[in-house]
């Protein structure tokens, strides 16, 4: 029990120390600016080049188009190119950067009506986002880049990474912006957001999200990994 019982006051030392440590410094670079969460701008339409609410097709992405009552013009899958462009059996090129699925079908039926199809009927789908994407990083269970549609804000785009890792710190969230040819980076803490402290910020396109860990928990993790001496004590502090 002595062995346990200085193990424990080692960990709660420790844990002490991390305590009066404080949260990471954030911040140094020239030419990044740090903003509280409430003054982070929103991108300008030239920062995203079009925009994500609803969705609009960028470069890249991939559509599948559906032309009602023609087998040979229906399940087309078409990537849109660098310039925005896709090219479709019939019409030829067509502009689709900007553009949202309902008016490429709109536009698609345009060029259609009256030379091939008399009443033209065309369905456009978004197979596969590739230009309007965040990425999230740090500790979340699957860390990547994912796609926007629609609208996201901090809590969606982590619940998009499935969620916490079990020494996620909720108070230290970083989103990181471009607007206007500037670097910006805002620190949220979600769990007062959770609370209803404070509003749950819109998340754009190219934003990188970070959150960060908690020391404290980490030691936790790593002694009760390395030490089944533990177990017992921490049984006998419960009431």
């Amino acid at each position: 029990m002595s062995t346990n019982k200085t193990l424990l006051a080692t960990i709660l030392s420790c844990l002490a120390l991390t305590g009066c440590a404080g949260s990471t410094n954030f911040g140094g670079a020239a030419d990044l600016t740090m903003l509280p969460g409430e003054e982070l701008p929103p991108p300008t339409l030239n920062d995203l080049e079009a925009s994500s609410r609803p969705y609009r097709v960028g470069p890249f992405d991939k559509l599948t188009i559906d032309v009602f009552g023609s087998e040979e013009l229906s399940k087309k899958e078409v990537q849109v190119d660098a310039s925005g462009r896709i090219t479709f059996p019939l019409i030829g090129t067509v502009e689709v950067a900007g553009k949202t699925p309902g008016e490429i079908g709109s536009a698609m039926q345009d060029r259609f009506r009256g030379r091939f199809i008399r009443d033209p009927q065309i369905t456009v789908n978004l197979k596969e986002i590739v230009s309007q994407t965040v990425t999230i990083g740090g500790e979340v269970k699957k860390p990547g880049v994912y796609p926007i549609v629609g609208e996201m804000t901090l809590m969606t785009a982590i619940a998009s990474a499935e969620g916490w890792t079990d020494i996620a710190n909720k108070g230290e969230v970083v989103v990181f912006r471009r607007v206007a040819g500037k670097e910006y980076a805002a620190i949220y803490n979600v769990k007062a957001i959770e609370r209803g402290r404070y509003a749950d910020p819109e998340i754009y396109a190219s934003d990188v999200v970070m959150v960060g860990d908690s020391q404290s928990r980490k030691i936790w993790k790593d002694v009760l990994m390395a030490s089944p001496l533990i177990a017992p004590v921490i049984y006998l502090m419960r009431p």
